[in-house]
C-alpha cells in the first residue's frame, strides 16, 4: 500500500474490545516509535506503558482529576471513566527538556509527536485501534501524572496514548483539501 491511503486511513480509536494487547504488538508499536525523526538524533523519548495493575492506579488518578476539575458534571466523569475502563493499555510518551536550550527542548517534543504518530501509523497494521490523548483523562497536565510514572523532572509528558483492538469501526472524517491549505510562493 501507498503512503498516502495508510496515512489517510488513520483513525482515532476511542472504544475497544475487552481484550489485552500482546507483547509483540506492544513491542512493534515503541519500535515504530523510535524510527521517528529527531533533531542530531537526540532520541529524546521515553515511554510508559501502563496496564494490568498499574493500570486500575491510572484509573484512580483520572477520577480524582476529574472529580476535581468537573465537580457540577458527574455525567461526563462517567462517561470519560468509562471509556478509560475500556481500554486496555496506556502509554505514556514524555520528551526530554534540555537545560537552558529553550530551542532544544521543543525540537525534542516535535520529535515525541513524530514518535506517536509513528506507533498510531503501526496500530493499524496489527490490528490495534489508536488515541493520542492531551486533555481530561490522559492526565498530561496533571502533576499526579508525572509523579504516578516516575518521570524525572527533566521530562515533559507529552500525551497518553490509548491503544486496544477496535469495538467498531472508527468513521471516516472529511478533510479540508491541501490546495485550500497551502500558499504557493
Amino acid at each position: 500500500m501507498s503512503t498516502i491511503p495508510i496515512i489517510a486511513n488513520r483513525r482515532a480509536v476511542r472504544a475497544y474490545e475487552p481484550r489485552e494487547v500482546e507483547d509483540a504488538k506492544i513491542a512493534a508499536l515503541l519500535e515504530a516509535a523510535t524510527w521517528a525523526p529527531n533533531d542530531r538524533l537526540r532520541e529524546p523519548w521515553h515511554f510508559y506503558v501502563i496496564r494490568g495493575e498499574a493500570k486500575l492506579r491510572y484509573e484512580q488518578l483520572a477520577k480524582q482529576f476529574l472529580e476535581e476539575r468537573f465537580p457540577t458534571k458527574p455525567h461526563l466523569v462517567k462517561e470519560s471513566l468509562l471509556v478509560l475502563e475500556n481500554t486496555p493499555l496506556v502509554i505514556v510518551v514524555t520528551a526530554d527538556k534540555v537545560p537552558g536550550d529553550e530551542a532544544s527542548s521543543e525540537d525534542n517534543e516535535y520529535a515525541a509527536a513524530c514518535a506517536i504518530h509513528s506507533m498510531w501509523l503501526t496500530a493499524a497494521e496489527h490490528g490495534l485501534g489508536l488515541v493520542w490523548r492531551t486533555r481530561g483523562i490522559g492526565l498530561v497536565r496533571d502533576e499526579r501524572l508525572h509523579r504516578f510514572i516516575g518521570s524525572p523532572d527533566n521530562r515533559k509528558i507529552i500525551g497518553s496514548v490509548f491503544v486496544g483492538y477496535p469495538a467498531a469501526d472508527a468513521p471516516v472524517t472529511a478533510r479540508t483539501p491541501f490546495t485550500e491549505k497551502t500558499t504557493w510562493l
